[in-house]
């Protein structure tokens, strides 16, 4: 009898508890559109579907893939290391990203590019430099180096650098699109993060309601969607459902921010970028 009840607490542990959850760590050698992207809502997320996340984005505001490579190269202390664990937010400054890189065994390590040359292909000549540069200081041998598909600029923003897309938002997404596919094969980076599909979904569902200045994402339904895109990737797990909603949005729009983002990671899957 006693042999009968100690396999059946075996199999209701291995049957009936949340064997699935995971413990994921990331980092983002990122920008001030990464920070949009994971430091908020992305953990609660993931806590809500039983998952939990190491967070961390080397933080330059507008840091271009030459400015990485130069300040890792160097050993420069140039960074603001931005680190949330256990729903806890931690920022040092004056960090090396050598020192932020070997800080934790990250599973996931993103990459990007800044936002007015995410669309410029020549502009990433020196992603592979940098990319072997972080492999020599990565504690985990079996690290997935991403890339983070940033978004295009709103229709009505201005500024000059958005000149290079002559101002037009279609014309960004297509670069964008255009160049990460043409640059990420030759340089073995294979996995990429929707969150430039989503947003234009977004845009295309909600109108312009995606930037709060013309290139940084809304600090609600911008960021959330974004957020939800990360937590479908990273978890495997689809987003639409999860049962986290921030006090600024409704339920409806956090259904709908949900469905966006699960569709992006869906089109990704399938090498599909088209919307328009």
């Amino acid at each position: 009898m006693m042999k009968k009840s100690v396999l059946f607490l075996f199999f209701y542990l291995f049957t009936v508890l949340p064997l699935s959850a995971k413990v994921i760590k990331v980092l983002t050698i990122g920008n001030s559109f990464a920070q949009d992207a994971v430091e908020q809502y992305l953990y609660e997320l993931a806590k809500a579907q039983g998952d939990s996340l190491v967070i961390g984005n080397a933080y330059i505001p507008g840091c271009s893939i030459d400015m990485h490579y130069d300040n890792l190269s160097k050993d420069k202390k140039a960074y603001e290391y931005r680190k949330v664990t256990k729903g806890n937010r931690l920022n040092r400054k004056k960090q090396s990203l050598k020192n932020i890189i070997r800080d934790e065994q990250w599973d996931y390590i993103s990459f990007q590019q800044a936002s007015q040359l995410s669309g410029i292909a020549s502009s990433f000549v020196n992603l592979g430099a940098l990319k072997r540069l972080v492999m020599g200081y990565t504690t985990n041998l079996h690290v997935t180096y991403i890339w983070h598909m940033t978004w295009s600029y709103a229709e009505d923003f201005s500024d000059e650098r958005f000149a290079p897309y002559d101002y037009n938002q279609r014309q960004m997404y297509s670069d964008i699109v255009s160049a990460m596919l043409n640059v990420l094969p030759g340089v073995g980076i294979k996995r990429i993060v929707p969150s430039g599909i989503a947003i234009q979904l977004g845009r295309y569902r909600l109108g312009n309601t995606m930037n709060r200045d013309g290139y940084h994402l809304s600090y609600t339904i911008g960021r959330f969607i974004a957020a939800c895109t990360w937590c479908e990737f990273l978890t495997g797990k689809s987003v639409d459902g999860n049962s986290y909603r921030p006090d600024a949005l409704t339920e409806e729009e956090v259904i709908t921010c949900q469905q966006i983002a699960h569709e992006a990671c869906y089109m990704q899957q399938r090498g599909s970028y088209t919307i328009f």
